[in-house]
């Protein structure tokens, strides 16, 4: 995607136009590609990672619609503090974009210590929770309304092998995202989540998802972080206006049905129906 030109940030035109944002895990992947879309957009962005050296190098490449703040997704006293940030340095929030995350060891269940299970809980669901909490307090302060939006994972939509703290925290997530959206709906915060699969990142870099892709996936391409960042920003802005507690999946399809040519490989394999009677 193209990218807004630093020295003169439009911020009067676009779908988040004067808007406020904050996008934890901004500094890389989906995070950065949605920092990049949002301030596209016209919405200043505070950008929240712990890599400190990506997130102030893309926020000087974005100029004055970005802000670098270095948070620790783990720690509550850093999440609070990075809304106390986007307030002090943009004066409000209309927009959280709850997105790092770890993915955990991955093992298979009974080879697991599940000795990261608290770090991976603590960051994908607890400082999910934390963050849309300080989030909705600002907003219902400033009267407006906002938006709050999760991501969530395919696997927290479809059980599956491995990694099971990872799973149960994006199932946690999907939960999470649904009941707040009840609670916060009269203060006219939606909340929302998206479920991407598949995605190039540098986290799945290290695997070759073109077998998973070919058996598993309808839409048969890899999925890209400006994919999932196209789906947040249509859930951030008021073109959502009538949606909220909704999980938006971004995985070429996986979630509704294996491939066509899949099925049609398995049909051909099935006995006849005079060999199955015998």
């Amino acid at each position: 995607m193209s990218r807004p030109d630093p020295g003169q940030p439009d911020q009067a035109q676009g779908d988040l136009a004067g808007k406020v944002a904050i996008v934890t895990g901004g500094a890389n992947g989906i995070g950065r590609a949605t920092v990049e879309l949002f301030v596209a957009e016209g919405a200043r962005v505070v950008i929240a990672d712990l890599d400190e050296a990506a997130g102030t190098a893309l926020a000087a490449d974005l100029g004055e619609g970005a802000a670098f703040h270095r948070t620790d997704m783990g720690d509550r006293s850093s999440i609070e503090g990075l809304v106390d940030f986007a307030v002090g340095r943009f004066g409000g929030l209309d927009v959280m974009y709850n997105n790092a995350g770890i993915p955990g060891v991955p093992r298979r269940f009974m080879s697991d210590t599940l000795a990261d299970f608290d770090q991976v809980i603590g960051v994908d669901l607890l400082g999910f929770m934390i963050g849309s909490q300080a989030a909705a307090r600002q907003m219902i302060g400033q009267g407006r309304g906002g938006v709050i939006v999760n991501t969530a994972s395919l696997a927290g939509i479809t059980p599956g092998a491995g990694v099971m703290a990872y799973r149960v925290a994006k199932a946690g997530v999907i939960h999470f995202t649904r009941c707040l959206a009840l609670e916060l709906a009269e203060h006219d915060i939606r909340v929302n989540a998206v479920a991407p699969a598949n995605i190039q990142t540098a986290i799945n870099a290290q695997f070759d998802m073109s077998r998973t892709i070919e058996m598993t996936q309808p839409l048969a391409r890899h999925g890209t972080p400006d994919d999932a960042a196209q789906a947040v920003l249509y859930l951030a802005s008021d073109r959502a206006a009538q949606v909220t507690g909704m999980v938006l999946p971004v995985d070429g399809g996986t979630s509704v049905g294996i491939p066509v040519h899949r099925m049609r490989e398995v049909m051909s394999t099935r006995p006849t129906q005079a060999a199955t009677d015998g």
